[in-house]
């Protein structure tokens, strides 16, 4: 029986490291490549095919969310799990209305890790038992979602906010999405609009408070 084969991305290159370092103690895992941003993430699957992306969700350029809704549009094989600090149950609803197959815990241990792998090759849903718990307590009860102020932009809005928010100019963002400075100049009016935010402090600390920077 041919290895799992995984691409990982995270942007912090010692916790890279550290989950190669599991991946590669699992029999029947192999480690395609590595990615340290979204972008990256997309290219080296398209290229490579791996059948799990272990993805985080909070990086720079093109976060784990905006990158596996990317993968869903193009109706990729490849399954995603996102690999997060995050428990709060609207980063998980997120991620899973974005087509990921599991959300992982950082604080998961190795154990935990295989059977995350397991599953989704499995063609389950993996959820850590903590976020699982929340998730069912939250639908049990009764109580509506908290809502993510991020689902009123588009994917590429929310891609020009996060550039925004990392000080990138009209320019190098035109340049990292394949656009026109006078696109990218609308989407960011189009930002302020529909954010009532009348100018680049406000969208920065409007990004930081929803976890895009």
């Amino acid at each position: 029986m041919r290895p799992v084969r995984v691409l990982l991305a995270e942007d912090h290159t010692l916790v890279r490291a550290g989950i190669r370092a599991l991946l590669e103690s699992l029999a029947g895992v192999e480690v395609v490549g590595e990615a340290a941003d979204g972008r990256e993430a997309l290219r080296l699957t398209q290229a490579q095919a791996p059948d799990i992306l272990l993805m985080d969700i909070t990086m720079k350029g093109m976060n784990g969310l905006e990158a596996v809704a990317r993968l869903a549009k193009e109706r990729s094989a490849t399954r995603v799990i996102i690999l997060s600090m995050h428990a709060d149950q609207v980063y998980v609803r997120q991620a899973l209305q974005a087509g990921a197959s599991g959300y992982l815990l950082k604080g998961s241990d190795v154990t935990e890790l295989e059977h995350a792998l397991k599953a989704v090759m499995r063609g389950d849903t993996y959820l850590s038992p903590s976020v699982s718990k929340d998730l069912v307590s939250g639908m049990l009860s009764g109580k509506a979602p908290a809502t993510n102020p991020l689902d009123a932009l588009t994917p590429r809005q929310r891609e020009v906010l996060q550039l925004i928010a990392e000080g990138r100019s009209t320019k190098e963002i035109a340049g990292l999405m394949d656009l026109g400075i006078k696109t990218v100049e609308t989407h960011r009016a189009q930002l302020m609009e529909r954010l009532d935010i009348h100018d680049l402090a406000g969208l920065v600390k409007f990004a930081i408070r929803v976890g895009l920077a």
